[in-house]
């Protein structure tokens, strides 16, 4: 289940906590830093991370700057599948590696704390709203 999402308007600055976002195939999310009018590069549509592994490193909710935060659901094994996020379908990519960036962000460590474990790149296929509360599933 969706627990958090987050978007932000620029590459450097705080991302916003917010209850829903609308979603545009190969494209991204509105409002996001990452979302691309002429379509957004492969596995950057979306982000998504587990809420166990941020609570395991002791991290906040959207500090990692992914922008979906999930709870009960194994996004490692999303890769190359295709799932929905509430009424959105996507594709997993490639695992979300933590970066430079997240450590100067956080603290010293985050990256070995977090290798294989801090969320997934995904690509947006289908276009709608993805809300606080919906439900994460693969398809068959």
């Amino acid at each position: 289940m969706i627990e958090a999402i987050h978007i932000g308007p620029d590459d450097g600055g705080a991302l916003s906590s917010v209850e829903s976002v609308r979603a545009f195939a190969g494209k991204g999310l509105e409002g996001d830093r990452n979302f691309r009018e002429g379509g957004a590069k492969p596995g950057q549509a979306i982000t998504l991370v587990e809420a166990e592994n941020v609570e395991d490193v002791g991290l906040e909710e959207g500090a990692t700057r992914r922008n979906v935060t999930v709870r009960g659901v194994a996004l490692n094994d999303l890769v190359g599948k295709r799932f929905t996020v509430g009424e959105v379908e996507c594709l997993g990519v490639e695992l979300c590696e933590p970066c430079l960036h997240l450590q100067e962000m956080t603290r010293p460590g985050i990256i070995k704390e977090l290798v294989h474990r801090a969320g997934l790149n995904a690509d947006i296929l289908t276009d709608g709203v993805i809300s606080v509360g919906d439900e994460v599933s693969t398809l068959a």
